[in-house]
């Protein structure tokens, strides 16, 4: 069994990063990184800082849905300052660097479901909640909640087999965490400092999408829509095309694939 001390040092030891994780706010225990995360930002904590949590106990991921952070897995939120051009991309940015870090790091495939899911044989092994304030035209602070499944024993949690799976439970082995937060950092910022030079993020993202060409249903609000995720607009929005041949433009939602 692999065992990793998550201390800010050995995180931040030859970390080859600029500005994330520089600093790091380590917790045994949290109800949710993404709150403290928001709180030390209000408070000017620099761009780059990151919570990290050994577990959640108040885990949440997108449509307020509860996220699982048991020990062994990775809880933890990055800081960030962005433009306003720059807000809509973050969702681009933490699920390519989470891809990244996965590939890299245990050798797995894994594919991004339309907004930010991250899967591995079609089931969810990472989820990402960016959160955000927004005064008028510019952005105070946006926060990315990144809860990666690495080390979870599955029959631990029956609820969410038929949904979720772990690093450890596809390769049979654990992995190391510390690895996959060091790796996962470095991946964030260089795609972070590449969306002012263009539309390779954006690029990227489209073309790992599983959900594209597919029969899909989305919830968005109260609504519901049926047809197929043709593609997806620079700014993340699904453009879906309906049975009655209009194109619909998603902004947020969740996706089911249809068989």
């Amino acid at each position: 069994m692999i065992e990793n001390s998550l201390s800010p040092a050995a995180i931040t030891d030859n970390l080859e990063t600029s500005f994330i994780g520089r600093k790091i706010i380590y917790y045994p225990s949290l109800p949710s990184t993404n709150d403290v995360a928001k709180l030390k930002a209000r408070e000017g904590a620099p761009e780059g800082s990151v919570v990290l949590a050994e577990e959640q106990t108040a885990g949440r991921g997108r449509i307020k849905r509860t996220w699982l952070s048991p020990r062994g897995s990775i809880a933890l939120s990055i800081i960030l300052r962005p433009g306003p051009d720059e807000l809509s991309s973050l969702i681009m940015v933490a699920s390519l660097a989470t891809v990244h870090c996965i590939e890299k790091v245990s050798g797995l495939k894994a594919q991004i479901k339309w907004p930010n899911d991250v899967l591995i044989n079609d089931k969810k092994v990472c989820g990402i909640l960016i959160e955000s304030d927004v005064k008028g035209s510019s952005v105070d602070y946006a926060v990315i909640g990144i809860g990666i499944n690495v080390n979870l024993k599955l029959s631990s949690f029956p609820e969410i087999t038929p949904t979720a799976t772990s690093l450890s439970h596809e390769l049979g082995r654990d992995v190391s965490r510390l690895d996959i937060i060091r790796c996962l950092l470095v991946e964030t910022e260089r795609l972070y400092l590449a969306l002012p030079s263009g539309d390779s993020v954006y690029q990227e993202w489209r073309d790992r999408l599983v959900t594209l060409g597919k029969k899909v249903q989305v919830s968005s609000g109260e609504s519901t829509y049926h047809g197929i995720a043709e593609s997806v607009a620079s700014d993340g929005s699904l453009l879906l095309r309906q049975p009655d041949g209009g194109l619909t433009k998603i902004v947020a939602g969740d996706v089911t694939l249809r068989q």
